[in-house]
């Protein structure tokens, strides 16, 4: 018979794997990717750490290990460097592990996405790869500013690739730079640390890719042990891939016995095969997440995940990771936001329902954790939000 898995049960599975019942310890005697116990090791659990705000995912994998500071994520992406920073799922910037880099590379190379430049700006494939071959060489052993690499790829390919064509924030971007993200998941290009207040990129050391079906099976694998049960359309969603392609992505390996399918509240979902156990005790207490944090992006769906008033207020058009979110039992059940002046932190928490005195003694030690992790000292305000979306 098929299993059957209700949202509390999932919910629970997940909120454990993701180390939110109970953080990691942290391994403070050893280098980070020490199993278990490192910043690498849970970057590789929640499988990409969304890192378009780094603080927000310097919180993330901090709140996740005990014991841990900002600055020792810090330490494992920019010294001994077993976490990088790059393009990753959905061509945003996340935090990947460096070990598994040769896996990521070949799966995100692997999964299709439409092309986002209007037709007049589009370069051929040749000069597309062109471009991913000049910011490679480039790189390579080098540390260099946007505007530095600009130069030396337009330097390597022609004055096409300058060419000013590309709708940016305040002006335009270079035609080449339609294929950044590009370059990031294929191993030619990588954050290095900021110089003064620009951000720099280098290559990461070279690597060889997986075979891209072997990667695609494993990222499906990994996906659905962090977040399943999990149908394509979640997997597509996450991704931003087309949703016909993960459907025949996943048709194919439950065929070779690599999924199984599930009966999940009632709709078809998928499992890592024989990944059917699933925790009967349901989640309690409370948990402050950051902006894009991977638990509140990942969980589907959405509507559970954001129940009642949290979908209007907590998501923004829908989508997830817009607002740092409160946590109540495993569900998104308000926002917060922290604000740092000197040696202090304002950690404001809007509720969206009446907290027990349990869950607010909770909400208590959330906040003390966000202040050590940031090497502040906090103040917890619960009141309104009045900060907006991040965009």
């Amino acid at each position: 018979m098929t299993p059957r898995i209700t949202w509390d049960r999932a919910s629970a599975r997940r909120y454990g794997r993701q180390l939110l019942r109970t953080p990691a310890q942290f391994d403070t005697t050893g280098p980070s990717g020490a199993a278990g116990r490192s910043v690498a090791s849970v970057v590789s659990t929640l499988l990409a750490v969304h890192a378009q705000v780094l603080s927000a995912a310097e919180l993330s994998v901090a709140l996740r290990l005990d014991g841990s500071t900002r600055q020792d994520v810090r330490s494992a992406l920019w010294d001994d460097r077993s976490v990088v920073k790059t393009y990753g799922p959905r061509g945003t910037i996340h935090l990947l592990t460096a070990a598994e880099l040769p896996f990521w590379s070949a799966a995100l190379t692997a999964v299709p996405g439409g092309t986002a430049a209007p037709a007049a700006v589009r370069m051929t494939s040749g000069q597309e790869e062109q471009v991913l071959a000049a910011i490679g060489d480039a790189l390579d052993g080098r540390r260099l500013t946007i505007d530095e690499l600009s130069e030396e790829v337009v330097a390597r390919t022609g004055p096409w690739a300058g060419d000013l064509v590309m709708e940016a924030f305040q002006g335009k971007w270079p035609r080449w730079r339609q294929v950044m993200h590009r370059a990031g998941q294929s191993g030619a290009l990588c954050f290095a640390p900021d110089r003064g207040r620009k951000a720099t990129y280098t290559r990461p050391p070279r690597f060889d890719p997986l075979p891209a079906d072997e990667a695609l099976a494993a990222l499906v694998r990994h996906y659905l042990h962090a977040y399943g049960p999990a149908t394509p359309q979640h997997f597509a969603t996450w991704t931003a891939a087309p949703r016909g392609w993960a459907t025949a992505l996943f048709a194919t390996l439950a065929s070779a016995g690599s999924i199984e399918e599930v009966d999940f509240e009632g709709t078809p979902a998928w499992v890592v095969a024989g990944d059917t156990g699933f925790p009967t005790e349901a989640v309690r207490g409370v948990r402050l997440l950051p902006y894009f944090d991977a638990y509140a992006v990942a969980a589907q769906p959405r509507a559970r995940m954001f129940p009642g008033a949290a979908y209007r207020r907590a998501l923004a058009g829908g989508q997830a990771g817009n607002f740092p979110v409160l946590l109540v039992d495993g569900v998104v059940a308000g926002v917060w936001h922290q604000r740092r002046q000197g040696k202090r932190t304002t950690v404001t928490v809007e509720p969206l329902g009446r907290l027990t005195g349990a869950q607010e003694r909770g909400l208590g030690e959330q906040a003390e954790r966000v202040g050590e992790i940031l090497g502040a000292k906090p103040e917890l305000v619960v009141g309104k939000v009045t900060v907006g979306a991040h965009a």
